[in-house]
């Protein structure tokens, strides 16, 4: 069926997010912040820390960076 889903915190988000062209643009309400690319393609990313984030957060923010959890687990480790 594949690999497990991943949990995942903020630190490890925006260590992929940089990894695939996005940069920070400005924050949002509360402790949220918006990550954007030159392409214009643009994700919010909750900063709580080294607190997980949820599971349908992560989905949605998967499909911004347009990755499957699949190629998240492989940026993560640093294989690209």
């Amino acid at each position: 069926m594949g690999k497990k889903f991943p949990q995942s915190n903020y630190r490890n988000i925006i260590k992929v997010a940089k990894k695939l062209g996005f940069y920070f643009y400005r924050s949002a309400k509360g402790s949220h912040e918006i990550w954007r690319r030159a392409d214009g393609c643009y994700t919010t990313i909750p900063h709580h820390g080294s607190k997980s984030i949820k599971r349908k957060t992560l989905k949605g923010i998967f499909k911004d960076l347009q990755i499957t959890h699949q190629e998240f687990i492989k940026l993560r480790k640093g294989k690209k």
